[in-house]
């Protein structure tokens, strides 16, 4: 057995999990582990300016890719409060991430020590688990459970909090027999397939809601043969954006309150059956659930028990991993379809495409200030199939969300539940750093942008080269647009004239120099014609010198995206689409 102390035990086992890429920020009562990451040498480091914003790079590194474990690091005190929110949006969205504090030695836990605090306790809510380990001989079973954990069930991050008596501490540890733990996932029965598959054949307009679920699966695949074998049309939420490409023949569209296509509501509400997988029944995805419910039948699909029949109580409920469930599902579609003939949706199918081709909203403005429409088509026109999509809250990502185009699973990456402003930036360095060789483009407002802006150096500095759209009304533009229910436009503007750059016509923040001086690249567009140019030139640069290149959109002040309360009640407060002219960028032209 060898002799080691407790931190090499746990960056060996890191790296037999797996997790060998973190974000974080050393200090004195982290430092033993930043030592042993020294001393062994297998694990890469992106060093952070804002331990919130370090969390976030580990979840977007996680979402990057299936398999990954994202780490995030920092030492006692502060360090752990400030990753809360970021432990907060990735239990939300059910994603894994690792974060490990530092912590005043044994003896002075209680005694108020300088920077020790019981973080476990506060991060309980927010984690699947949350530990102060006092023993050093527990810390490699500590690490196991962890990642068990993890990947036990509904996905979701832990804390292990060390303190640093206990990293130093000697023990015997032998990572050539160490295995990470089984992990076992719920899976359907015959039986409840079996229903599932009766209650299908007897609907005559079916659609699957697939959620993220699948994505933490990593069953997309699965997805799109069952909706093929079938066709079925598939409706994806937010989450599970990019499971089936929007231009695949089955995309029927978003449904929701927001982040919505007219045409996706519109098939909802015509549809006779729900099959939802892997999927949260997300308020911004239901609206008013009586609206959403009435006139047709729901099977829910989830991991985790009581998620079931958590918002509304489906018609039949089933325990299981997504991928599981649809693993059995397309065995028995196969073996239904090898008995007899199933019934033929293809009307259906098709009319769910027309709707594609005619419910659609205008994007082609020639204003000046520019409308945040033809900012997607843009973006739609410069960026490819490849792009993976960062963003997090605000009109920026309502409206991105319904006019923007994603063609694979993990291409659309968004703070789901929690939604925190600066989520955005740190996420696409993560994402960057976890997809290399795919283009990253976040969405952001200016205000989330502003919330973690020194996170560019981290690119710059890193050289992490990713395309940053930035859409400037120099709002709180979601907020504003919620004040009108107020009467009222309180505290929400963020203009003001700027006495050192009067080149920004009283927009307030001059996010060219910011950027430029930590040490990005970055445009200003004006003029609707330039945007397609700029998003590509962009897109060259980041590639070229693998700096964060940043792009901001000066917008028309105040713009009201399409939203409302219930999904057959959205308000559309710009024109819709007439002719192809009005949206050339839509997946399917109106002809």
């Amino acid at each position: 057995m060898t002799r080691m102390q407790a931190v090499d035990a746990a960056v060996l086992i890191l790296e037999k999990e797996g997790a060998t890429q973190t974000f974080g920020l050393p200090g004195a009562a982290i430092n033993p582990l930043y030592a042993a990451m020294r001393r062994h040498g297998g694990m890469q480091h992106v060093l952070a300016r804002h331990v919130e914003a370090a969390s976030h790079m580990a979840e977007g590194y996680t979402r990057a890719a299936a398999g990954n474990i994202g780490v995030c690091l920092g030492t006692s005190g502060p360090a752990g409060t400030d990753m809360i929110t970021g432990l907060y949006s990735a239990s939300a969205d059910s994603i894994p991430i690792l974060c490990i504090t530092g912590q005043a030695p044994i003896a002075k836990l209680d005694k108020e020590d300088f920077q020790a605090v019981d973080i476990a306790s506060i991060a309980a809510p927010v984690t699947k688990w949350a530990v102060t380990v006092k023993e050093a001989a527990q810390v490699p079973g500590t690490f196991a459970k962890a990642f068990w954990l993890m990947r036990t069930g509904r996905p979701g991050p832990v804390l292990i909090d060390l303190p640093i008596d206990v990293q130093q501490a000697e023990i015997d540890f032998d990572i050539d027999t160490y295995e990470p733990l089984p992990v076992s996932r719920p899976a359907a029965t015959q039986a409840q397939i079996d229903k599932v598959f009766d209650m299908l054949l007897a609907a005559e307009r079916p659609v699957i809601v697939a959620g993220g679920g699948i994505l933490n699966a990593d069953a997309p695949d699965q997805l799109v043969e069952v909706a093929e074998l079938l066709g079925i049309p598939v409706i994806p939420t937010l989450m599970g954006w990019g499971i089936i490409p929007d231009d695949h023949p089955l995309h029927a569209g978003m449904v929701g309150i927001q982040t919505a296509h007219r045409y996706g509501n519109e098939t909802l509400l015509a549809s006779d059956f729900v099959l939802g997988i892997g999927n949260r029944w997300a308020n911004r995805h239901t609206g008013a659930l009586d609206v959403y419910r009435q006139g047709r039948k729901f099977v829910h699909v989830d991991i985790e028990p009581t998620q079931i029949g958590r918002v509304f109580a489906p018609d039949y409920g089933v325990v299981s991993d997504a991928g599981a469930f649809l693993d059995a599902f397309l065995a028995e579609a196969k073996r239904r379809k090898a008995d007899g003939p199933l019934p033929d949706y293809d009307v259906w199918a098709k009319d769910c495409q027309q709707r594609k081709a005619t419910l659609q909203r205008k994007t082609h403005f020639d204003d000046v200030p520019i409308k945040p429409q033809r900012v997607y088509e843009a973006m739609n026109a410069a960026f490819g199939r490849e792009t993976t999509y960062v963003s997090t809250i605000g009109l920026s990502q309502i409206a991105g969300a319904q006019l923007l185009h994603v063609f694979g699973p993990r291409r659309w990456i968004n703070a789901g539940q929690a939604g925190p402003l600066g989520w955005t930036l740190p996420a696409a360095l993560g994402v960057a750093t976890g997809q290399p060789d795919r283009p990253v483009v976040a969405l952001s407002g200016d205000y989330d942008f502003q919330f973690l802006i020194e996170e560019l150096a981290v690119g710059a500095q890193h050289n992490i080269g990713y395309v940053h759209v930035l859409v400037n009304n120099s709002y709180l533009g979601l907020i504003r647009q919620s004040q009108r229910a107020f009467d009222m436009d309180y505290y929400v503007s963020l203009a003001f004239e700027n006495i050192n750059s009067p080149e920004v016509e009283g927009y307030g923040v001059d996010h060219l120099k910011v950027a430029e001086g930590l040490g990005c690249k970055a445009i200003r567009v004006h003029n609707p014609d330039d945007l397609e140019p700029a998003l590509k030139k962009a897109s060259a640069l980041a590639q070229e010198l693998k700096v964060p290149v940043v792009v901001e959109v000066i917008l028309e002040r105040v713009t009201n995206i399409s939203m409302g309360a219930s999904i057959d009640a959205v308000t559309e407060f710009e024109a819709v689409a007439e002719n192809a002219a009005d949206a050339p960028t839509a997946i399917l032209p109106i002809g």
